[in-house]
């Protein structure tokens, strides 16, 4: 039996994740705690990097104590340690690796420098068990949207494509911002949008017959947004918010789902994990669930704790590393904000 912390400092939630890899290489997760510095940015109206990386000094360790009791472990149990050293924000990614190289020297077990992106997927695999090879990812979340061909967690991931502006996360914080809506912009936005309709046309971008069949855009929806509401003030006409938000959700959701399946077709694969914050958004869900069925796809979606950034998907990317026999990081590991998702292991 293998005990793995993991600890994920991206962005602005502090998570630290324990997971146990058994003789027979199953991974079951066995702590994962989140501590979200999301209230401090809110006023803002977007993430501050110098405030997300003093809230991980200041949520790590406590974080990293409630996991333990959680799992009933002590620091002596663990056997290797898993951290996010990127993409993500430089300072906040300097707090987790910081402190994963000093419990790695500390109690000397291996240290895996992990990457965020190829986490998210890994998260998958603590609900919904081994993934099939090949299978494809759709990553969807406030910093990445991203079509990823998964080979082997641990060693082989190929992006087929990716966002060239606005993640579709960021898109919907700043369309949230228009129709004065709270930050962050899902969830209110999934929930405006489920009291409206979708009766507003607004942009599918690069969907072109010319346009790169698995890149995503969103800017433009999200400025074709704000011109429409500027429009509806102008002429002194009331702003229909939630058909609005139905209207922006459907585009998004319709040229995500619509992208993945192309891709899953071309591939020749027949399992679809959709993975990211973005994940928890109900439109997507369910379109990407019609979407697959018609197709002949088994989707496979995380619950929402699982989607959102957390120490527990770094905890199962680290069991899969170790199962896999990754050679472990060096202890002068450096964080990489714009690491790629073809490196998984530094």
């Amino acid at each position: 039996m293998t005990i793995i912390l993991g600890i994920e400092s991206s962005c602005d939630e502090t998570g630290v994740g324990l997971s146990r890899l058994d003789a027979a290489g199953g991974i079951a997760l066995l702590a994962d705690e989140v501590a979200s510095s999301v209230d401090q940015h809110a006023r803002f109206g977007g993430v501050v990097p110098e405030v997300a990386s003093r809230a991980h000094l200041e949520a790590l360790v406590p974080a990293m104590r409630r996991a333990f009791d959680t799992a009933g472990l002590r620091l002596s149990d663990v056997d290797a340690i898993a951290v996010t050293s990127g993409p993500g924000l430089a300072g906040a990614l300097l707090v987790g690796v910081a402190a994963a190289k000093a419990y790695a020297l500390a109690l000397d077990v291996p240290l895996y420098g992990a990457n965020h992106l190829a986490g998210h997927v890994a998260a998958d695999t603590l609900e919904h068990g081994p993934l099939p090879s090949p299978c494809l990812a759709l990553l969807v979340s406030g910093g990445h949207t991203q079509l990823l061909r998964v080979d082997d967690l641990a060693t082989s991931i190929t992006e087929l494509g990716s966002t060239i502006d606005d993640a579709a996360g960021e898109a919907y914080d700043k369309v949230a911002r228009i129709l004065d809506l709270p930050y962050p912009g899902g969830p209110p936005i999934d929930a405006a949008a489920r009291r409206g309709s979708p009766s507003i046309h607004f942009p599918r971008g690069l969907t072109g017959p010319r346009d790169a069949a698995y890149d995503f855009s969103f800017s433009g929806l999200k400025t074709a947004v704000a011109r429409w509401v500027e429009n509806e003030e102008r002429a002194g006409r009331p702003v229909p918010v939630d058909d609005v938000a139905a209207s922006f959700q459907e585009a998004v959701a319709d040229v995500l789902t619509a992208k993945a399946v192309k891709a899953a077709k071309a591939e020749g694969v027949d399992t679809m994990i959709i993975s990211g914050g973005v994940a928890a958004n109900s439109r997507i869900k369910e379109l990407a669930s019609e979407r697959c069925a018609a197709a002949g796809i088994t989707l496979r979606v995380p619950k929402p704790r699982l989607c959102t950034d957390n120490g527990a998907m770094i905890a199962a990317l680290g069991a899969h590393l170790v199962k896999a026999g990754v050679a472990p990081s060096a202890l002068d590991l450096s964080s990489n904000p714009g690491l790629p998702v073809d490196v998984i292991s530094v």
